[in-house]
């Protein structure tokens, strides 16, 4: 019999157990389980052919309708060109030197399961040498054939759902059961079946009853989990030191709303008063800080910053790039004027210094920064993750500022909150301007206040966003580049933003997509395209390249010369989704739009419309019109409202990639759980489990719970929670 910890070698042989392995990194009993199937299918039911995309890879119940074999002319073999159907819409399939593995098997009327990524060729949809399981009743076990839900599991490449059906089938022949970690009051209060026969239940289902109930226990069984770790995680940085730092009267605070030239909105005045009274406590301030973007949340993190200035200890900035770190203290010496000129001609009293440290600073300078850092001459150190490393020492550390969150690794943002004096912890305030659905502020920033700023500072102009779908009307694409000559005819400037640097760096690039089938793509690299526009269509124009794998100086030197109006069009990569503002800059191309996530385009557009004139976002796609991409791209065009857009954002993505799965490099461990649809099941969760840490802070009366906190503690996973 098999326990949760049991390898699969033993069960399953080691061809099986090395595919599962290799494929989806499933290595024990307890994994294989734990892959649930994604959907079923019934027996008497087709899938429907109308919603496939092209690039993604598919399951499809469906019947044969035609098989043709072809000797191929141009080399040797044979294609069996087959057509399948759901009754409504028909989709092609190729087998290229197959006939006999499928021989006498291909028989018109047969059904089965059609497993491959779908391609096209001449206008048509396509599976070329897909995987086939087929049905065949007369062979079919009894138990199968009577088992009318058919379970589609996560697959891979040569390992297609049937066969990690067959193997969950042998594993659970062989499996014991398992303790279960829930209390058995907490059970019945919830209405929830054993882990066992939820188990069983959610892999070999007899009907949707089954599968409902089996789901209803797994969810909790994820929320519960990652709740428990998150009240772990606050109930212990709830006990830990922090510097104080209370506002003071006549200091540079002061000193610097007194200059203000606007008035804060007042959500910018609400979320500064609770970020004051958090400062002002001996207990470290945990705090996301989301906004729309361009809704003034680093004017809110600068006040912040000189309340801690005042009170005689230091602040940190911590950017993604080095072109977002410059940014940022060019913009806020430019913000405090003489109020960061501390011990130069000309500072205000009371003033401080604002010192920049970044990885590619040049020695004298770097020394320098350091030295600041160091003797506490500098009130605000704006950085990259140069600040982090052992060597960069603070005089005293009480409150770090983490801008765009998202764009960090774990150990990157944790590193500086062990930089206070005295073993005290700082503040810290992360901001993004990506807005977060509720459920994902819950789980993922659980630890975390959350403050949001909806409100956009009076001055913003409207943007408006368009897409342009080049596959369909080509022409458009030649429309976008005189609508750009036309910005800058007007004294404008403009982005044009592609995935890609070039061949040689390809660091925010997916997998090169296939060109469709007449070869006409339009181009993703900005080292490809920004040639063909100098010599094209933007003839005549100032351009400028800015990416990623430039030295420093370089970008911080082409920045500047577009911030100046020195050049008419920035051709560059992602490195300006954040904090790069140039108000006079109003047009952005995208190129190859349906690359980016909604969220990513939404933070892109915000790079125009900043000044007094209003903003032209333009989306370039081949995506065709009535695909899923497509909408998409329409969406985003549609509303200008990030948080409804992050909602949209959260329905495509894989949800378990919100936790961070890419970031730390393991599994998600959300399989079951829908951040979207299961808002009621976690904030119930989040409930349970405060009420329980509170009542036992170790779980120590509750060994099934804490094994299954510790269960998310062993990797990575609950400090990247706590962390992130």
């Amino acid at each position: 019999m098999a326990s949760f910890e049991d390898g699969l070698v033993p069960l399953l042989g080691k061809k099986s157990a090395d595919a599962l392995a290799g494929s989806l990194d499933l290595h024990t009993v307890g994994d294989l389980l734990r892959h649930y199937p994604r959907r079923y299918m019934e027996r008497g039911d087709l899938t429907s052919i109308a919603g496939l995309e092209i690039g993604e890879h598919v399951t499809v119940m469906a019947e044969i309708r035609k098989v043709t074999s072809i000797r191929m002319k141009t080399r040797r073999g044979t294609r069996t060109e087959v057509e399948i159907t759901d009754g409504q819409r028909v989709l092609s399939l190729a087998l290229f030197n197959q006939q006999g593995k499928y021989k006498d098997k291909l028989v018109v009327g047969k059904r089965g399961l059609f497993a491959g990524k779908v391609g096209m060729f001449n206008r048509k949809l396509q599976l070329t040498n897909p995987d086939i399981e087929l049905f065949d009743d007369e062979t079919d076990s009894v138990d199968d054939v009577m088992r009318r839900m058919v379970p589609v599991y996560p697959a891979a490449q040569k390992l297609p759902t049937w066969q990690i059906a067959n193997c969950v089938k042998q594993v659970l022949s062989m499996w014991d059961g398992a303790e279960d970690p829930l209390p058995e009051r907490l059970r019945q209060k919830m209405g929830l079946l054993g882990l066992e026969p939820a188990l069983r239940a959610i892999h070999m289902p007899d009907g949707w009853d089954q599968i409902t109930a089996a789901r209803k226990r797994l969810k909790w069984d994820e929320a519960l989990t990652v709740q428990l770790a998150l009240s772990l995680r606050r109930h212990s940085s709830s006990v830990r030191p922090a510097p104080a730092c209370p506002p003071k009267e006549g200091g540079i605070l002061d000193g610097f709303d007194q200059r203000l030239p606007f008035q804060l909105t007042a959500g910018q005045q609400e979320v500064g008063a609770a970020i004051a009274a958090d400062l002002s406590g001996s207990h470290p301030m945990n705090r996301l800080l989301q906004g729309e973007v361009g809704s003034g949340k680093t004017i809110v993190a600068l006040r912040a910053m000189l309340q801690v200035v005042d009170s005689g200890r230091q602040a940190a900035m911590l950017a993604p790039t080095e072109v977002l770190a410059a940014q940022h203290a060019r913009s806020l010496r430019e913000m405090l004027g003489d109020l960061a000129q501390a011990g130069e001609l000309g500072g205000a009293d009371h003033a401080t210094r604002l010192t920049l440290l970044t990885g590619s600073l040049p020695a004298a300078p770097r020394k320098q920064a350091l030295l600041d850092a160091a003797s506490g001459a500098a009130g605000i150190v704006v950085g990259t993750h140069a600040l982090i490393q052992d060597k960069v020492q603070f005089a005293d550390l009480g409150f770090v500022v983490v801008d765009e969150q998202h764009r960090f690794g774990v150990e990157q943002r944790d590193a500086l909150r062990t930089r206070a004096a005295d073993g005290a912890s700082p503040h810290v305030l992360v901001m993004t301007a990506t807005p977060i659905p509720r459920t994902v502020a819950m789980t993922v920033y659980g630890d975390l206040e959350t403050s949001s700023l909806r409100e956009l500072p009076q001055g913003r102009s409207p943007i408006a966003t368009n897409v342009v779908p080049v596959a369909e009307k080509p022409q458009w694409l030649d429309r976008a580049w005189q609508r750009l000559r036309e910005e800058v005819a007007k004294g404008h400037q403009a982005y044009v933003v592609c995935p890609r640097i070039g061949e040689a760096g390809a660091e925010e690039a997916d997998e090169e997509p296939p060109p469709d089938d007449d070869g006409r793509r339009a181009p993703l690299a900005v080292e490809e395209i920004a040639p063909q526009l100098a010599a094209g269509p933007l003839s005549g124009l100032r351009l400028a390249v800015l990416h990623g794998k430039q030295p420093a100086d370089e970008k911080d030197t082409t920045m500047r010369a577009f911030a100046a109006g020195e050049v008419d069009v920035l051709v560059a990569t992602t490195v300006v989704e954040v904090g790069v503002n140039v108000p006079n800059a109003t047009m952005m191309v995208i190129m190859d739009a349906d690359r980016f996530g909604v969220s990513q385009l939404h933070q892109l557009r915000g790079r125009v419309g900043r000044g007094t004139a209003p903003g032209l976002c333009l989306l370039v796609s081949e995506a065709l019109d009535g695909t899923s991409t497509r909408e998409r791209l329409d969406a985003v065009a549609s509303t200008v409202d990030g948080f409804e857009l992050a909602r949209l954002d959260l329905e495509i993505r894989r949800e378990g990639d919100i936790l961070g799965a890419t970031q730390s490099g393991r599994r998600s461990q959300l399989k079951m759980l829908s951040l979207l649809r299961d808002e009621d099941v976690i904030a119930a969760a989040r409930v349970i489990a405060q009420e329980l840490v509170t009542e036992d802070s170790e779980l120590t009366d509750y060994p099934g719970l804490a094994g299954m906190a510790a269960n998310l503690v062993d990797s990575e996973r609950a400090e990247y929670l706590q962390k992130a």
